[in-house]
């Protein structure tokens, strides 16, 4: 009989109630009994923090306003702790637990620029820590199996990828609007990069396992919230002639999510679209469909079931796929001092994203296209 392990002992720093990414990890990280919530600061005011922990049934001195403090007094207790602040604070978490022993598990994007991302290899490099990127869109079983196609050869050679991530977001009636301050705050990489682009460039090279050489885009602003950049076209180049096209926005009416992945090459292409998660279309050269889903396709083993082919999962079992993979590199990298796992992605690939897109900020301004370094 296999003995199930003992969950690992999980705190979280941000993602309080009013947090539609807190509920998501929280939700995600709990659902197949990987991870045991313990403990968390999920607030600086300590009434929303407190009302957080009871939702999570969290005993109130177990919940904290300060992370500070959060950290010196829990580490030792800890397995990992998710980092949900807003990204620019990110640094200073990361680097902060990293230094007290504690294995990190931070939402994209890992930092707001290149410096940061710097500052966090240096702690990584001076602690040997563990540091995990939630990217949870490669989570869906549609886009592994997506994946497996590609390098099982089912497309051929590859020759282009378009991905489009857009939402209404900030075009809406101004009554309807209430997005975060630090989301309305652009640095050194737009925002809009930083919450859209770094999900696009990373399943570009999840699936297609190609990595841009150059870069062009152009930036654009359509919203009433002043100074930012809402709307955004990137184009890349690739080593094997491979070509990419990327639209993010804020700011296209009538989209909610509108996440849409399409992948062509010389045998067939392919066509992914998040609101019907379950479904992976794939068109071959005779014009002839194929629809996948979890009850007919191939590699069985991307697709973790918690309940029959039929009925629909979601944006939360995908996050939840991703929580697994993350214990599993945790076990792995307690035992070996390094993991390896096709799902789970640390600093360098994190930073690598955010390389192309201060790539693509540079291409902005001179209107050319920029070489990734």
């Amino acid at each position: 009989m296999e003995v199930t392990p003992q969950p690992l002992k999980l705190g979280f720093i941000g993602g309080s109630y009013t947090s539609a990414v807190g509920y998501a990890h929280g939700a995600a990280s709990q659902l197949d009994g990987r991870w045991q919530l313990v403990s968390g600061c999920f607030s600086r005011d300590i009434d929303t923090s407190l009302k957080t922990g009871a939702t999570w049934h969290l005993p109130a001195d177990r919940v904290y306003s300060d992370w500070q403090q959060y950290i010196a007094k829990e580490a030792a207790l800890l397995d990992a702790v998710v980092v949900l602040t807003p990204t620019p604070s990110h640094v200073d978490v990361v680097c902060a637990l990293l230094q007290a022993g504690v294995a990190v598990i931070c939402e994209k994007a890992m930092a707001a620029d290149l410096q940061q991302s710097i500052a966090i290899q240096k702690a990584l490099d001076e602690t040997k820590g563990f540091l995990a990127v939630t990217f949870n869109y490669s989570g869906y079983p549609m886009v592994r199996v997506l994946r497996r196609h590609v390098q099982e050869g089912t497309f051929g050679e590859l020759k282009q990828i378009q991905i489009e991530f857009h939402s209404d977001g900030f075009i809406q009636a101004p009554e309807k609007m209430h997005p975060q301050a630090w989301r309305l705050v652009d640095g050194a990489i737009p925002t809009i990069l930083l919450d859209l682009a770094v999900h696009v460039q990373h399943l570009s090279e999840f699936i297609t396992g190609q990595i841009p050489l150059s870069v062009n885009a152009d930036f654009h602003h359509f919203s009433i919230f002043d100074g930012i950049v809402d709307d955004a076209y990137l184009w890349a180049k690739f080593e094997k002639g491979m070509r990419a096209s990327y639209w993010v926005s804020k700011t296209a009416l009538g989209h909610r999510n509108g996440l849409r992945v399409r992948l062509f090459g010389e045998q067939a292409s392919a066509e992914w679209y998040q609101e019907e998660p379950e479904r992976l279309h794939i068109y071959g050269k005779d014009s002839v469909r194929m629809t996948y889903d979890r009850g007919n396709c191939h590699f069985k083993e991307e697709v973790r079931e918690r309940f029959k082919p039929g009925h629909p999962a979601g944006f939360v079992e995908a996050f939840a796929n991703l929580y697994n993979d993350i214990a599993d590199a945790l076990v792995m990298f307690r035992k070996k001092g390094q993991f390896q796992s096709p799902y789970v992605f640390g600093w360098q690939h994190a930073h690598d994203g955010l390389v192309m897109l201060d790539a693509a900020v540079q291409s902005n301004k001179t209107e050319t296209w920029v070489e990734i370094n």
